[in-house]
């Protein structure tokens, strides 16, 4: 469970303290894609998300309850990704082949997510291995769905979706050991093959090897020709500014306070140096993401409130634990 109500750090507010937590999470998503689960640990996670420790166990019990979150994190991820796209087609093969593309060219695109997912989560504690073992338990009902059209008189035995799945995680995960890996969407029509095949017959699994290969997906096509990035990147690429931690900090402030004044919001997004929050909240008013409905009378303070536009980067920004996207969904399309 995610700890989406926990009050800030020095009472910065909940949705600052979700801030605090998803740079906690980028950074975990980052040390384990550098040194693996082993190097996982609250000092390195706090340094690279630029928070204390205190503010880490604030958060999470342990560096495992951290490494479940993130995991937590990215199966929202991938199910935001795969459940559309299996939604997207009415006959089972065609769902599983759309919902599998989907998961492929993402993984391709999120190479610390696919580290964390398929490889680092084997050797990260029971607790990750159990939620692990219900993300596969939803894929093996949505494969099961195939037995509605085995023919009549022709039994599978029970474990065939569980074997299916298990294959297939398992060829993904041994490509991802390589030390130079093929793209992963040419996966797609060899796993296609071996999931229809004992649903199907050999017919259609020789039907699936056949198709058009899939376009390999680079990091050149990506971003506009950029390097792939997690969430903050793509985040970005809706406005013609990068919100850093601090600007997303303070424009929480504001819409946990609308009115604060300079002292209240430098209180709540933890900024102490006052000539500083005066540059921050001059630069955001001036990018049209704040005005001002205070301080243009002597003795009166600022009062900051969020325009329009400021309101969407908020609401862009927003962790993904506050928008409408549940882990439950994983599990709902598939059965």
């Amino acid at each position: 469970m995610r700890n989406a109500g926990v009050p800030g750090p020095r009472g910065g507010g909940v949705y600052v303290s979700e801030l605090q937590r998803v740079r906690l999470l980028d950074a975990t998503f980052a040390v384990v894609s550098e040194g693996g689960y082993k190097r996982l640990t609250a000092r390195r996670v706090s340094g690279r998300a630029g928070v204390s420790n205190k503010t880490f166990y604030d958060l999470f019990a342990d560096r495992e309850d951290c490494f479940l979150a993130a995991f937590d994190e990215a199966v929202d991820e991938l199910a935001a990704v795969v459940l559309p796209a299996y939604e997207s087609e009415k006959e089972w093969a065609m769902r599983i082949r759309a919902s599998l593309g989907a998961l492929l060219g993402f993984l391709e695109r999120e190479p610390a997510l696919r580290q964390l997912v398929f490889v680092e989560a084997l050797g990260a504690g029971l607790r990750v291995l159990e939620r692990r073992a219900e993300v596969q338990g939803a894929l093996k009902r949505a494969v099961d769905q195939g037995n509605a059209g085995v023919k009549a008189g022709w039994e599978l035995p029970p474990l065939t979706a569980e074997g299916v799945v298990g294959a297939a995680f398992s060829v993904i995960h041994a490509r991802l050991l390589e030390q130079h890996p093929e793209p992963l969407g040419e996966l797609l029509n060899p796993l296609m093959a071996m999931i229809v095949l004992p649903y199907r017959g050999h017919a259609a699994a020789a039907r699936e090897l056949a198709r058009p290969r899939p376009v390999p997906i680079t990091a050149a096509s990506l971003n506009g020709g950029g390097a792939p990035t997690r969430r903050a990147g793509s985040q970005s690429q809706l406005f013609d500014f990068r919100p850093t931690h601090r600007t997303q900090m303070v424009l929480a402030a504001v819409a946990e306070r609308s009115g604060a004044s300079n002292r209240e919001v430098s209180d709540g997004a933890q900024v102490s140096d006052q000539g500083q929050i005066s540059k921050l909240l001059s630069r955001l008013e001036g990018l049209g993401l704040l005005h001002n409905t205070g301080g243009h009378t002597q003795g009166v303070p600022n009062a900051w409130q969020l325009t329009p536009r400021g309101e969407e980067v908020v609401q862009a920004t927003r962790p993904h634990s506050q928008r409408q996207r549940g882990r439950t969904s994983a599990s709902g399309a598939a059965g």
